[in-house]
């Protein structure tokens, strides 16, 4: 398979190029691309740490699965980086280690992260998989303001908030909160209250899809909306 490669930053100056197509064997992952990299330039090596790698413009960890005709692009943080909070939505898997390591700084004593995961069960029945959609420009309008609330209500230094949407199976991430903070009790506080009011205030829907139907949840802890029967258990946003 054929793979485009891009490098920024410092990984520029250390291939000597910006981009270049490469050939894969099928099935392989962003993990193995990195290790071609690193026996062909042995200083990528050294630096990988201060590196991230991104699939089709997604940050992704290393086993990420590789696919023909795929963009990869091997890059530092953005310039200031640790010192930027992100807000985001995606369709891809969450990495939630590498948004750790991009936002955390040495200022920092402490860094909590939540992830949100699909179970398999809701009011005693037995889940398929999940999907979640999203009024997309307002979701992430809010999660900043939950970031500027938070920011004002605890002494935190930055933080993150990214949610999945589509389709997504038992045991796969759906949303990750990430704070950091000089103390640990304040980061901790300030990720319970961000998540809360994620679902308080954050225009993100869920359908749970069970055997025989699937229904859309209208909110944490609360009952159950529509129900559709049948055939609508086929369904997918993929």
């Amino acid at each position: 398979m054929k793979i485009k490669v891009l490098f920024f930053g410092f990984a520029q100056d250390l291939t000597g190029f910006d981009q270049e197509q490469i050939e894969l064997p099928e099935g392989e992952s962003l993990d193995g691309l990195w290790r071609h990299y690193e026996s062909r330039f042995p200083r990528l090596r050294e630096l990988s740490q201060s590196l991230l790698a991104a699939v089709n413009e997604e940050v992704a960890e290393r086993s990420w699965p590789l696919r023909d005709g795929d963009e990869v692009a091997f890059m530092p943080p953005v310039s200031g980086g640790a010192s930027e909070d992100f807000y985001r939505i995606t369709r891809g898997v969450i990495p939630t280690a590498e948004l750790v390591r991009q936002l955390k700084a040495p200022e920092d004593g402490a860094v909590v992260a939540f992830e949100g995961i699909v179970r398999d069960h809701s009011h005693g029945r037995k889940t398929l998989y999940l999907e979640y959609t999203a009024y997309e420009p307002m979701a992430i309008r809010k999660m900043e303001e939950i970031g500027q609330e938070i920011k004002r209500k605890y002494a935190i230094d930055r933080v993150g908030m990214i949610h999945r949407v589509g389709r997504l199976e038992i045991g796969e991430t759906s949303v990750a909160i990430v704070v950091t903070s000089e103390h640990r009790r304040v980061a901790f506080e300030a990720c319970h209250y961000a998540i809360d009011r994620l679902k308080q205030i954050v225009p993100i829907w869920k359908k749970e899809y069970f055997e025989g139907g699937a229904v859309w949840a209208e909110g944490e802890g609360q009952s159950l909306a529509v129900a559709i029967r049948g055939t609508e258990t086929q369904g997918s946003s993929e």
